[in-house]
């Protein structure tokens, strides 16, 4: 099941509301790279050697996006990794580090409100020979991305007293919804579960299951639920395949993606794509910089490379994405070259090439 249910889940992953210049090629496409902090470069570099054992038509722009400040004391993401993005349209992101200092905003923010990122898709399904206490999970986390918690309006009322701004709008919680049922329907899905705590929050979590439940009218085709968010965490540990496609504002969204990631191993084989507005796409890998074993050679390259897979899928490289995750996924059922977190003793550099032969087998 966890194979076939893998090729559905990463074969139309996200809707691409506006095909991109780049996409539409029949040549090289050019993807901005973003390798990120700690373990991020090692994990890009095992990704392109896969992508050219693969001989995937991808020309790699690598930028660094640390924040800068712009006219009027702004934070931005540097001129030229924006310029690559807006070219492209296509990015690939390593984890990234937000520098401890007064002021400076977490980076992963920073490029949501940039390119509008506002649905973040993550597709948790079991990997076969990989062992965990669930083996049957199949479900996809849809979050808004550019508001509720997140929104960073904070202030301190008086001191010792902090208030922090919930944002909930109409247009953000129909535009998710609306994504939402798209992706059910466009993936064969057969129910989508609202997510919210509207029974405590009234007006912004109303108003979010309110659009939810007016999207849900049009979408007759797909089983709509609402469900109160504690209640989803008490039922997905208990019996996860009674979830399809799950929506939810922000906070939420950021923990319970999270909790669905530990039902089938963890962030390091976990998948992610951000969807913004005007074709813009990222696909990330979103565990953590790991600087304790930076420049070991022991990192996991796997979510970074899945990730790199939803990317080509949605750029309409299916075939070359289905080599990929092919020859992933048989090395980890294989269980002989794994690096230690997935169980095994071989370095990244081992994962990579045993990887990049399976693909060349399959040539």
């Amino acid at each position: 099941m966890a194979g076939s249910a893998w090729r559905s889940m990463l074969s139309q992953v996200v809707r691409r509301p506006v095909l991109s210049a780049a996409s539409s090629s029949r040549g090289m496409q050019t993807v901005t790279l973003i390798p990120g902090d700690g373990i991020g470069p090692e994990i890009s570099t095992a990704v392109m050697k896969i992508f050219e054992a693969a001989k995937a038509p991808i020309r790699w722009e690598e930028r660094n996006v640390t924040a800068i400040k712009g006219p009027g004391g702004r934070w931005m993401i540097p001129p030229d990794a924006k310029e690559s993005m807006d070219r492209s349209k296509i990015g690939l992101k390593g984890p990234l580090k937000t520098p401890i200092a007064a002021g400076h905003p977490s980076m992963n923010l920073l490029l949501r409100k940039t390119f509008d990122l506002y649905a973040n898709v993550r597709p948790c399904v079991s990997i076969e020979g990989y062992k965990t206490p669930y083996t049957d999970v199949d479900l996809v986390t849809i979050r808004e991305n550019t508001e509720g918690e997140y929104s960073g309006i904070e202030h301190v009322i008086v001191d010792g007293v902090v208030q922090s701004i919930k944002l909930i709008t109409e247009n953000a919680s129909r535009r998710i919804a609306e994504y939402a049922f798209e992706y059910a329907r466009n993936n064969q899905r057969n129910s989508v579960t609202a997510v919210h705590k509207a029974n405590i929050m009234r007006m912004s979590d109303g108003l979010f299951l309110r659009k939810c439940r007016e999207v849900a009218e049009n979408y007759k085709d797909i089983k709509f639920t609402e469900m109160y968010l504690d209640t989803v965490c008490l039922n997905m540990v208990q019996d996860p395949t009674q979830f399809d496609v799950l929506v939810m504002p922000n906070l939420y969204g950021d923990i319970l993606s999270d909790l669905c990631a530990g039902l089938i191993g963890g962030l390091g084989v976990t998948p992610s794509g951000n969807i913004g507005a005007n074709g813009v796409a990222i696909f990330e890998s979103v565990h953590g910089t790991a600087p304790d074993i930076a420049g070991m050679d022991m990192a996991n390259p796997t979510a970074l490379l899945l990730s790199a897979v939803m990317m080509l899928r949605h750029m309409g490289l299916h075939d070359y994405g289905q080599k990929i995750q092919t020859a992933c996924f048989d090395t980890i059922r294989d269980k002989k070259v794994l690096t230690k977190d997935l169980g095994g003793n071989s370095k990244c550099s081992d994962f990579t090439a045993e990887i990049c032969r399976r693909i060349q087998d399959l040539e």
